[in-house]
């Protein structure tokens, strides 16, 4: 790959994260933040998980995550369940309330990037699509071999 393809990539992935970022950062968009939105998306998709788990996950320490899951269960968004075995570890499953937050928010981001995207065709969103699945597979598998 040439250095100008790679600055170019450099510098849209930056001004594409300011942007998604702007677009999604309405407060219209309901009481859920990115975080909040992935964590309740791992939950609701994947079942139970506990802290551990979804913070190897998303690839982050685990008393972040253990703040944000702890938001959540404030929220009434999750609740745990104790381990039986281990009754100091617990999983975390989702609350109806964290199913109707989580797809109001979906919605209202899928209405923003529909609007951004109104004049691309259906090729052109799925090759985007595909493209950016790759790049996260892609830096998630590079991440993954990197010492703890």
């Amino acid at each position: 790959m040439k250095i100008d393809s790679l600055e170019s990539i450099e510098l849209e992935m930056a001004i594409f994260v300011r942007r998604l970022t702007s677009i999604t950062a309405d407060k219209k968009f309901g009481n859920i933040d990115r975080s909040a939105y992935l964590l309740l998306h791992q939950i609701s998709t994947h079942g139970c998980a506990g802290v551990k788990t979804l913070a190897e996950i998303f690839q982050l320490d685990i008393s972040t995550v253990s703040r944000q899951a702890a938001s959540l269960e404030q929220k009434d968004y999750v609740y745990r369940i104790p381990d039986p075995l281990d009754r100091r570890a617990y999983t975390f499953q989702i609350t109806d309330l964290g199913k109707q937050e989580l797809e109001e928010y979906k919605q209202a981001r899928s209405i923003r990037l529909k609007e951004v995207l109104k004049e691309w065709t259906e090729d052109e969103r799925e090759t985007f699509a595909q493209l950016l699945k790759k790049f996260n597979l892609t830096i998630n598998e590079i991440r993954a071999k990197e010492p703890n």
